[in-house]
């Protein structure tokens, strides 16, 4: 069991960016096409973050030409570069599930202003 917990404490990624359930970000996402790697953009809601340690892994929602487009990241992933916070949302839940039915202005989430 220690020698899991040594390995998990090597893949487990030094600054760790600081954002919740409801805020709005950017994430930088290393695309492989081929022998060519590029780095994506992905930015949205985040409505969902899961798991502890190693295996913490993060849910961003966003609206592409009309269509909700889901992306679940693992935070320690090699692949995931880095996550810029654009807005910090205010929200009472935990999980934002009921946005996937709402669209407009009816999926809009307060912003916190600090």
């Amino acid at each position: 069991m220690d020698a899991i917990k040594l390995i998990e404490q090597d893949s487990i990624k030094a600054e760790v960016p600081q954002f919740s359930v409801g805020d709005t970000v950017k994430v930088s996402v290393n695309i492989r096409e081929g022998s060519r790697e590029r780095i994506q953009m992905f930015e949205g809601t985040v409505i969902a973050i899961k798991g502890s340690g190693t295996s913490k892994t993060f849910t961003v929602r966003r609206l592409s030409y009309g269509v909700g487009v889901e992306r679940v990241f693992p935070l320690h992933s090699p692949n995931v570069v880095k996550v810029d916070v654009i807005r910090s949302g205010k929200v009472r839940r935990a999980k934002l599930y009921y946005l996937r039915g709402r669209v407009g202005k009816a999926a809009k989430i307060k912003e916190n202003i600090k």
